[in-house]
Parts: structure tokens; sequence; C-alpha cells
């Protein structure tokens, strides 16, 4: 949302010509010069007071008709972790199968307090969590290689069987002797906010920015449904999904190869099936879609279907449009849906004119 708050606006006004980098993420600014948004670490040549505007979060500036700045790009490095975070998770890639301490954060120079207050806002769980969740995933895929429970166990840093074992249950809800089905969840950057990539042992089976609407909802029906729980971690279908996402945003990719895990009802997958169908750059609106998937009678259900939808982008529900060429809702707001078609046309452009 706007920020009115004239003092408040004062304060960031003076960050933003000071470049201060504490500040970043934490607002945005659109210029009205330029019609652009930036984050307080643009290096752009700073506009007058009178010039900006003042926003709480990348949907706003954009649904405001403001675009990102190609200087500080902030729809990607608001989000990109900071420094003490990236050293951080450097020390755990180092010794991916032993606990990284608050005391061993220290040594390095590291605040354990700021690296877990960045884990609870940008991931929900505290560091240590996060380490369990990655060791457990580790040890799951150990286990599924035919390594026996002792080894494994001792392997990644436990000192005991009995406390492998309770950790083990309690985040995969399970013991090690049943190798229950896990979902890896990744969380990276775009240029129209960070997003969250879901994947079971099958291929993807959720994509969507990390602000949308009813995102606790979904993960709670996806666990559910293909009956395992979710914990932070990564995958070859998460990796693919990322890799094929950022040459999407880049121009490189109109089609996508990621395998996908779709659970939903047949009908759900037939309009999903249906979507997928829709072709790069183009729209379509619910009343064509329900007839190219021979349910002329079915449009409420297909708008419902399509809002049901977890895959977003590669399932581009986003190319579903108002008849009357209105745009119509969309989970990850309407301003990024504006975006992406918008997005979608200057790459085919640009593709067909060279």
């Amino acid at each position: 949302m706007k920020v009115t708050d004239e003092q408040q606006c004062d304060t960031w006004y003076q960050a933003l010509l000071n470049r201060a980098p504490q500040y970043t993420g934490v607002f945005f600014v659109g210029v009205k010069t330029t019609g652009v948004f930036c984050i307080s670490v643009c290096r752009a040549r700073k506009p007058k007071r009178e010039n900006v505007e003042f926003y709480h979060d990348v949907k706003s500036a954009l649904a405001a008709g403001f675009r990102p700045c190609k200087v500080c790009r902030p729809t990607e490095n608001a989000h990109t972790a900071p420094s003490f975070i990236k050293e951080a998770l450097e020390l755990v890639r180092e010794r991916p199968k032993m606990r990284v301490t608050d005391a061993d954060l220290r040594l390095s120079n590291i605040s354990p307090e700021r690296v877990r207050r960045w884990f609870l806002q940008n991931h929900g769980l505290t560091f240590q969590a996060f380490q369990r969740m990655q060791r457990i995933n580790t040890a799951l895929q150990e286990l599924k290689g035919g390594r026996s429970t002792t080894e494994v166990a001792f392997d990644n840093g436990y000192e005991s069987l009995s406390g492998f074992g309770y950790t083990y249950k309690k985040i995969t809800g399970s013991a090690p002797s049943i190798l229950r089905q896990v979902i890896m969840i990744h969380r990276f950057t775009t240029p129209l906010g960070p997003m969250f990539v879901c994947a079971s042992e099958q291929g993807v089976c959720l994509l969507e920015f990390t602000d949308r609407r009813m995102l606790e909802t979904e993960f709670r029906d996806l666990q559910r449904l293909l009956k395992g729980p979710i914990i932070a971690g990564e995958n070859d279908h998460t990796r693919q999904a990322v890799k094929e996402i950022t040459e999407y945003f880049s121009g490189h990719r109109q089609q996508f190869t990621m395998a996908l895990d779709l659970p939903g009802s047949e009908f759900q997958r037939k309009v999903w099936q249906g979507l997928s169908g829709i072709p790069f750059a183009t729209t379509t609106f619910y009343q064509a879609l329900a007839e190219d998937i021979n349910q002329p009678l079915a449009i409420r259900a297909v708008a419902a279907a399509n809002g049901a939808n977890r895959v977003a982008i590669v399932i581009p529900c986003h190319r579903v449009i108002g008849k009357d060429g209105s745009m119509t809702g969309y989970g990850g707001g309407i301003a990024r849906k504006t975006w992406l078609i918008e997005h979608e046309k200057n790459v085919a452009d640009s593709v067909n004119s060279s």
C-alpha cells in the first residue's frame, strides 16, 4: 500500500539519498518523472522529494503503474539474502551433516540473533529448524539409497538413534523405517518478487509468489493430497524449476519442460491441461477455454479450476482475461498479471523482428 505518513516518507527519502542498505526491502519508492520504482540502495540519479511516492511492497508499486528500475532491480535485490545470511549458509554447505551452532556463527562474526530474525521473516522458521530440515532431507535420500538407519544417523551428526528417530518423525511424520514421501520447498527470487517452489519426487506441485493470497491453505491442501509433509530443501525438480523460470523472465524460454505433480480432480486436471495449451504471448477467456476442453456449459467450473491452479506461469492462468479484454482476478495480483502478459508480448515481438 502507498505510505502517506509524511514524517515516515521524509525518513525514507533521506535513506534513499544516503543509499542506506539497512532499508533494502523496507520500502519501495516510485519516481513519478520516470515511472520506475527503486529500493534504498539504487545508484541512479536521485529524484526530488516532490516527485516520489513510497510503498510498503512490490505489488503496491506495480499496481500504481510503476515498473522495476533496471539499475537497482528492486524485485530481485530487495529479497536476496544479505551478506551475513550468505555467510551463514556457506557454513552449512561446508559441513552439511553437522549442526552450525550460535557459537559457530559468533566465531565467524555473524550475529545469531540477526540470522534467526531473517529466517523467521523470510522462511517462517528459525535457522536451527532450517538446518534440521536440511539434514533430514539428506538423511532421507541416503535411506532411500539403501543405507541403514544406524549409518545414516551417526553419519549425519546425531549422537543417538533415538535422537535421530525423534527428529526424523517430528519433521516427516513417520519413523525412519517408513520411507514416507516428503515435499521439498525452496524460495527464490524473480523480477516480480520472491516465489516458493514445492516438489515431490514426481515433479513440481506448487509454484507461487510468496505473498499469494491463501498460500497457507494451499500448503495444507498439498500435504493432505500428496500425503506428505513440506520441508525446506531442494531436489532435482526444484532446481529445474528455478532454472526454467529464470530463463522465462530473461526472455530465453517460452515453453517449459519441468516435470509436474498435480493432485486434483479429473475435471481440474482437464482444465489445467487446457490452460497449458494456450500459446505463449496470447490470451483467451473462460468461455473460449470451456469450449476448447469440450465443456461449453461449465464456464463457472472452469473459472474455479483456473483459480485452483497451484503452478503459476508454467500453467499459464495469467493468459485468461475477461471477454471484453479486461484483466480478471489473478492470485499473484492484477499488476503481476498485466506485467506477465506484456512481458510475453515483448519477447514474442523481439523474436519475430529478429
